[in-house]
């Protein structure tokens, strides 16, 4: 067998070796079940604190934007202390959870990571309200502003960004796409989100929940 060969031989095998000093010889993407290692799937990582554990506490802590926003007198950080959650325990991306209602002024689908822009009920203010719609999510507010999960629950960054990722999928279909937003303008949207402050000029929330009423 030439070198050739035999350098297939070894691409096509892993080598595990048992307990009892036995080898046994595993096809290349079966590792897995002997090292008893599983990959990580961010998607149905998220399947399951979805429905049961994210939007309800979302839900629950959310705060109501009008107020969130007349309290912070146009310093959104001045009221972290209240509402904050930091995406580093006390440092890091500064997030909301939010909820309000407002009427949609503006679709814009023009480029991937599309919004649509709100007149806030009970704010007249001159912060713009603005929520994605996808089909690209912009940062990782809902992630990091849940309690339940944390950097150090998962193997590594690749594994963090994935479930902020996994989230953003879910919103795109199960809160964004029902919605049937080329059609939004001038109705009246029921919505809880969180956003990450990235200044004092509008806010980009990413919706948990939104119903037109």
């Amino acid at each position: 067998m030439n070198k050739r060969a035999i350098g297939a031989v070894f691409l096509s095998l892993a080598i595990a070796f048992s307990a009892s000093g036995c080898v046994t010889v595993v096809p290349i993407g079966q590792e897995d079940q002997v090292t008893g290692n599983v990959a990580f799937n961010a998607a149905d990582n998220v399947a399951d604190i979805w429905e049961s554990k994210a939007v309800p506490e979302l839900s629950e802590k959310a705060v109501e934007l009008p107020k969130l926003l007349a309290e912070s007198n146009g310093d959104l950080k001045s009221v972290a202390g209240n509402y904050g959650h930091y995406s580093m325990g006390n440092s890091g991306e500064l997030s909301y959870i939010v909820k309000g209602e407002g009427t949609v002024t503006e679709v814009n689908q023009e480029k991937k990571a599309g919004y649509l822009t709100m007149k806030i009920a009970g704010y007249d203010g001159p912060i713009v309200v603005k929520m994605q719609i996808g089909s690209v999510y912009k940062g990782s507010a809902i992630r990091d502003c849940l309690s339940f999960i944390k950097y150090e629950d998962y193997k590594n960054q690749v594994d963090w960004a994935k479930v902020s990722q996994a989230i953003h999928d879910t919103v795109n279909k199960e809160v964004v796409e029902p919605l049937n937003v080329s059609q939004l303008v001038g109705k009246n949207l029921e919505f809880v989100g969180c956003f990450s402050v990235t200044g004092n000029k509008e806010i980009l929330i990413t919706p948990v929940k939104a119903s037109v009423k």
